[in-house]
């Protein structure tokens, strides 16, 4: 029967390679490992949970997870590249780097990819830098613009078209 199935070597990436620029201006490609399968067991079931509560309307309720469990997310997404990254990246390139190990953990390698070029989940709006680059207007833009009222028309032509209308009216009867 195991001449139906490739090895598990031929498709299933066991890496994930990130370049980040950390705080120095150094940029370092950080190699995050596929977790132990007891981590990534984890990282479902609080990643699951959360997904549950926020679609059901509810707050993310810390309570629900295990203190530790919430607490070591990150660092069971980094594994040994969670200590480098925390002392040589910002917070928010940090955090980047750990969602995106996150996604490639619990969807795959091009969830994780589109969530590295664009910061927003897939099916999400972009975040507001990318609009930016791409050159998108802000909805504040649209909104004032879409609120002005136009002038009033001068011309009368709701008032003359009117009798018109009565006229017919009265001709038909």
């Amino acid at each position: 029967m195991a001449g139906d199935f490739e090895a598990l070597e031929a498709f299933l990436d066991d890496v994930l390679e990130l370049p980040v620029t950390g705080k120095d201006g150094v940029e370092r490609v950080y190699r995050i490992e596929d977790p132990a399968a007891e981590d990534g067991v984890r990282i479902e079931k609080i990643t699951t949970l959360a997904a549950r509560m926020v679609a059901g309307g509810a707050p993310v309720d810390s309570q629900a997870l295990d203190d530790e469990e919430e607490l070591d997310l990150y660092k069971m997404c980094l594994g040994d590249q969670y200590d480098p990254l925390l002392r040589e990246v910002s917070w928010s390139r940090f955090k980047h780097v750990a969602i995106t190990a996150m996604m490639w953990i619990t969807v795959d390698r091009e969830t994780a990819a589109q969530y590295w070029k664009t910061g927003a989940q897939p099916g999400k709006a972009p975040n507001r830098a990318v609009r930016r680059k791409s050159g998108e207007r802000g909805s504040s833009a649209k909104g004032a613009a879409s609120t002005t009222k136009p002038p009033a028309s001068t011309s009368g032509t709701k008032t003359a078209s009117q009798p018109k209308k009565r006229a017919k009216a009265k001709a038909s009867s």
